[in-house]
């Protein structure tokens, strides 16, 4: 009898967190196992209230290397992702929401790279598509043109994070890094499980911080796909409060340059001014004359852009009682 032909590992574990993703886990889990080079495939089911955990089931069923996780309560994707990397055996990690999807030979492609160029870590720009074309390619994160390859500094990673900087849902953040699990594991790095508003951010700062060698080339066909009511599009006054605090974590970081705290600085500033925001629209509606009096004694940035915008309200609110405001045609 003929000896069976080995198994090739895994080039690497993609990740998917799922929760109430009934309507876009196959086809994300599809563009995985169309890879074309071996990969181990972990969803971890973030307690979904809808049939996601019993699809992904069905789905990963009798498919070699596919697992399925389930959370016994909803944590939010930090802590999925995690447990999805503790459960990793390959030794990249590719992270794939389960409402995107990939072209066959991205993880191919991104692997060789990435080990030809001794990276840590290896992100494409993303094509950034709705659901009405799924596969269109005419729209990217980052940039619209080719650029080849940049490496990325912790300074230019935090600026190209800072809101606004890259026009609507243009920063960096939203990158799926190809990872490599070694560095992950020897410098402890884990998504941010306290937070569920920027956690890509926050891991992918760490790991440049850590010294991970880490570029961006052209796209190598991610497939993001955008909805208004995505999870990485709402945020409450807590989540925003959480990055502040992560971004100053970040800060006491030892042997930071001074190019990367001032741009973390800046990063934090920003985030501060729309938590302010937040908390003053929270405490107006509470009618809590307090916690309304103690923002004022946020940094003198942020304070000066809280009375930005209650002066800019203030003018709107005027201009609807005169009847100047825009009307419907």
């Amino acid at each position: 009898m003929k000896p069976a032909a080995p198994v090739a590992p895994p080039r690497a574990t993609i990740v998917i967190a799922a929760y109430n993703a009934e309507t876009t886990l196959e086809r994300a889990l599809r563009s995985a196992f169309a890879q074309t080079v071996p990969v181990e495939v972990v969803v971890v089911d973030d307690a979904s209230q809808d049939g996601t955990a019993d699809l992904a089931e069905q789905l990963c069923r009798g498919t070699p290397r596919a697992t399925v996780l389930r959370q016994p309560c909803n944590a939010g994707p930090a802590a999925a992702r995690n447990r999805a990397i503790e459960a990793a055996t390959a030794p990249w990690i590719a992270v794939l929401d389960a409402d995107d999807h990939m072209a066959p030979d991205r993880i191919a492609r991104l692997a060789d790279e990435a080990e030809a160029g001794a990276l840590d870590c290896l992100a494409d720009d993303l094509y950034m598509v709705t659901e009405d074309d799924p596969a269109a390619t005419a729209r990217r994160l980052w940039s619209p043109d080719d650029f080849g390859r940049m490496q990325i500094t912790l300074a230019f990673f935090a600026d190209a994070n800072t809101h606004g900087s890259r026009g609507q849902r243009g920063e960096l953040g939203f990158i799926k890094p190809l990872m490599r699990r070694a560095f992950l594991q020897e410098n402890g790095l884990r998504y941010a499980e306290d937070l569920r508003l920027a956690e890509d951010y926050i891991l992918y700062a760490r790991a440049l911080a850590a010294g991970a060698a880490f570029r961006l080339v052209d796209p190598r066909g991610y497939f993001a796909v955008y909805r208004e009511n995505s999870l990485s599009g709402c945020h409450s006054t807590d989540d925003l409060g959480a990055l502040v605090q992560a971004d100053r974590r970040l800060l006491s970081t030892p042997g930071l340059d001074r190019s990367a705290r001032t741009a973390i600085r800046r990063h934090c500033r920003e985030v501060h001014k729309e938590w302010v925001w937040r908390r003053m629209i929270d405490a107006v509606r509470a009618r809590d004359l307090r916690s309304m009096a103690a923002l004022w004694l946020s940094p003198p940035a942020v304070s000066a852009a809280l009375l930005g915008k209650l002066l800019e309200q203030a003018w709107l609110r005027g201009r609807r009682r005169l009847g100047l405001g825009r009307r419907e045609s």
